[in-house]
């Protein structure tokens, strides 16, 4: 816990954190350059930062959908950025296997919503030793998410619990946030976690290609700072409509520095 502790940049400034980054590593220079630009507009905001970037996507919709470029050239990249800009890391695992192998190279590992009643899986991720980062299914409330975190702390009580909210299905085809989940989930002693840009997915989409609404972003983050949120979970890149996986609700990267400034603004007047 202390390791990963050390290695979240810490300030006066009582500032929120967060997790930013592409939603899948699609390669070292483009990886290397986002976390560059995020890590430089975090230490000028005093801002708490950790890389984020999925070595596989295993939760596709079509076959031939990008999963990534190879799990250990993925993984190499995510320690190659934490040892560049001194930052921690993290990534998401699917199975129960994967979780030791993860560990060596990132801080915290995530437990992607769809997945996080898998007990095998918390319980792998949890002996690690490495943080645990659990997203709240899109099915569960807030209130519900106990359930993993004790989970957790049955295996390693000193491993690091982060809860994330990223939503609830709404119809098929739409997500819908209740800020209600933040406050919830706070009682259980860990940090709670906005995702603002999975939030606003458009899932089950006939084309097979997930949609979203980006426009959205800075509504849901002004308000998830304002009710007390610890941190902010933000897939960003430098070019969206491009990006191998979930561009279609992924921030542009020039438009960072300016949402995370109005942030820390909501921050200090609510704290």
């Amino acid at each position: 816990m202390q390791l990963f502790l050390d290695k979240l940049q810490k300030y006066d400034s009582g500032n929120f954190f967060l997790m930013a980054g592409p939603c899948a590593i699609e390669g070292r220079e483009i990886a290397l350059s986002i976390a560059g630009k995020i890590d430089k507009i975090c230490r000028t905001l005093e801002i708490p930062y950790i890389f984020k970037g999925s070595y596989r996507k295993a939760n596709r919709t079509k076959a031939d959908s990008f999963t990534g470029i190879g799990d250990e050239k993925a993984l190499r990249i995510l320690k190659e950025v934490s040892d560049t800009f001194g930052v921690p890391v993290v990534t998401d695992i699917h199975e129960s296997a994967e979780a030791e192998m993860a560990a060596e190279y990132v801080d915290v590992l995530q437990i992607p919503a769809f997945l996080c009643r898998q007990t095998e899986l918390l319980e792998a991720a949890a002996r690690t030793g490495c943080a645990v980062n659990i997203k709240k299914g899109q099915f569960l409330s807030g209130a519900s998410m106990g359930f993993a975190v004790e989970k957790i702390r049955s295996v390693n009580p000193d491993a690091p619990a982060l809860l994330t909210d990223r939503g609830n299905s709404f119809g098929y085809s739409d997500l819908v946030v209740d800020y209600r989940n933040l406050v919830e989930m706070a009682k259980f002693g860990v940090p709670v976690i906005m995702d603002c840009t999975h939030s606003l997915q458009k899932p089950n989409q006939t084309s097979g290609v997930t949609g979203g609404d980006p426009a959205m972003i800075s509504t849901i983050a002004k308000a998830a700072i304002a009710v007390g949120a610890d941190g902010l979970f933000i897939e960003t890149h430098p070019d969206p409509a491009n990006a191998k996986s979930d561009g279609a609700n992924m921030l542009h990267l020039d438009n960072l520095e300016k949402l995370l400034t109005e942030l820390v603004k909501i921050r200090q007047a609510v704290r």
